[in-house]
């Protein structure tokens, strides 16, 4: 392995979870330049009048419409349904526009929530990507409020682009920045993770995000997170687990669990840990992945006592599962995620590189990635969306998560595939939108302003000019392939117009800079293409 500091930056979302982690000074170290002041977007105005759209309002409602969304600056005031589907009628009362306000007619388009990310990383330095690269992938997408868990770019630069963007002052979606639990020096008492949790507080830090850590420690820093106010995530290292699983960190208030580690092991009922081969090395990413691939089987059955005991505790403590699906798909079919469309217009060439099998690089793992690897991951997500759909069903809280730029997985596509991922669990698509939005806003505190499309919500919205409910492929950047009445195929799709704070984006501009942004680095580097194996 590299450096300390680079080691560190490779466990920004699967950490290698080493003894030791930079210290908050030295996370300066991983910065990226800050976005360029906001050149995108209309308003906001003294009054909008979206026209005659069909809303799906992200509380898993039917969808609705012809409607009327009225906003004022940044909030919505009303939402008033104006007539039916193809009917000659119209509501007379329908909200009348003020002088100085402006209307748009969005007749056959679906309006939805901004997209709410709960696993977003701002890119960082060994990836080479910007901010702005990021956040207008994340836009252009319908996002509209992501999550960084972990804040890799260090804390005070993710706070500083979290007040940036509350001001509008950058093209971003909204940010909640959460600090890793990765001390300088070892924790050793109760007291020093109390301090930790309050010095990463002063420095703008809403939350915590944890692989693990001695159980006396992690304990405390969970009870000085609640009295702070603060939230939490984990993701439940191999490293720390047999002490620490999720069924655990639930007790102890833990806000939301990323991916799945930590679940596996709260369910084993014939052993206490997982069956490692004896040539087994964590550090070694193939072994690990290719392990966790194996995991799911080794768990108590659906409708076993264990299996039961388990889920009825983790709802009885509104515990939140953000199983971030998308991120292991290469997995279960390398091939398919190496050649997505969205590649070769959209990914940088040095975020491409960093994806190539490369023993240093976290999550290029597929040194000799084959067909017992990919079979075995296949049967894990069926085992894994078996345990969230039943979790959901029960009345348990799901939410949408992509942690993209590791793995072949871009920003804001990520995040759709996301979407796709979870109706495959089993979620209706109105179930799916509520865990993109409502219930990201909920696990983050947020749902009295965001995540849902109601009078008194701030203005974050996502327009389409076809029914994501009927297919999400048309909320892809690259949009969903059609054949058309003249015979020949067409894309169509994508997010029209990203609203955040009563702004409105054109999605398909900030996709276009996105296209220039790799168009220029593939120019500077001499190539035309991105290289395969």
């Amino acid at each position: 392995m590299r450096s300390r500091l680079t080691l560190a930056w490779a466990t920004l979302s699967l950490s290698m979870m080493l003894p030791t982690g930079p210290s908050l000074a030295a996370e300066s170290e991983f910065k990226v330049p800050p976005a360029p002041p906001r050149q995108e977007g209309e308003g906001p105005y003294s009054q909008l009048i979206l026209r005659s759209a069909t809303v799906i309002n992200g509380t898993g409602a039917p969808a609705f419409g012809p409607a009327d969304i009225v906003i004022e600056g940044n909030r919505i005031v009303n939402v008033m349904s104006v007539g039916a589907p193809g009917g000659a009628k119209l509501d007379p009362r329908r909200p009348k526009l003020k002088p100085g306000g402006r209307e748009i007619d969005l007749s056959g388009h679906y309006v939805l929530p901004g997209l709410v990310d709960m696993h977003g990383h701002i890119g960082g330095s060994e990836q080479g990507v910007s901010a702005e690269y990021v956040y207008k992938l994340w836009m252009a997408h319908g996002i509209t409020t992501i999550r960084d868990p972990g804040c890799g770019n260090g804390v005070e630069w993710c706070a500083s682009e979290t007040r940036r963007s509350e001001r509008n002052e950058i093209t971003a979606p909204r940010i909640f920045p959460f600090a890793f639990l990765l001390p300088e020096k070892p924790l050793t008492t109760a007291e020093q993770g109390r301090q930790w949790v309050r010095d990463i507080k002063a420095k703008g830090a809403v939350g915590m995000k944890c692989f693990g850590y001695r159980p006396e420690v992690l304990q405390a820093v969970f009870d000085e997170l609640k009295k702070q106010g603060m939230r939490s995530a984990c993701h439940h290292a191999q490293l720390d687990v047999r002490r620490v699983n999720a069924l655990t960190t639930a007790r102890w208030g833990l806000t939301t669990m990323e991916h799945w580690y930590g679940l596996p092991e709260a369910l084993f009922d014939d052993r206490t840990v997982q069956d490692y081969p004896p040539a087994y090395n964590y550090n070694n990413e193939q072994d690990r992945f290719g392990q966790a691939g194996r995991l799911w089987r080794q768990t108590a059955r659906p409708g076993s006592e264990k299996y039961e005991a388990v889920i009825e505790e983790l709802l009885s403590l509104d515990f939140t599962l953000d199983p971030t699906f998308t991120i292991y798909l290469a997995s279960r079919d390398l091939m398919r995620a190496r050649r997505a469309d969205w590649h070769e217009q959209y990914t940088l060439p040095q975020l491409w590189d960093f994806y190539t099998p490369n023993r240093d690089n976290h999550g290029s793992f597929f040194f000799d990635w084959g067909s017992e690897d990919e079979i075995a991951w296949r049967d894990n997500y069926r085992l894994w969306m078996a345990f969230v759909n039943d979790y959901k069903n029960r009345g348990g809280r799901v939410t949408v998560g992509s942690d993209s730029g590791f793995i072949y997985q871009l920003y804001g596509f990520g995040t759709i595939q996301e979407l796709e991922l979870l109706r495959e669990a089993g979620f209706h698509p109105l179930e799916v939108i509520r865990s993109a939005t409502l219930n990201g806003a909920q696990a983050l505190g947020a749902e009295d302003r965001i995540g849902s499309i109601e009078p008194g919500k701030l203005a974050d919205l996502a327009i389409i000019d076809e029914n994501p409910v009927a297919n999400f492929k048309v909320m892809y950047g690259t949009g969903h392939v059609r054949l058309g009445d003249d015979g020949r195929t067409h894309r169509v799709g994508g997010v029209k117009y990203t609203i955040k704070d009563g702004i409105i984006y054109d999605a398909r501009r900030l996709l276009n800079d996105v296209r220039d942004m790799v168009a220029e680095e593939k120019r500077k580097r001499g190539i035309t293409q991105l290289a395969q194996p």
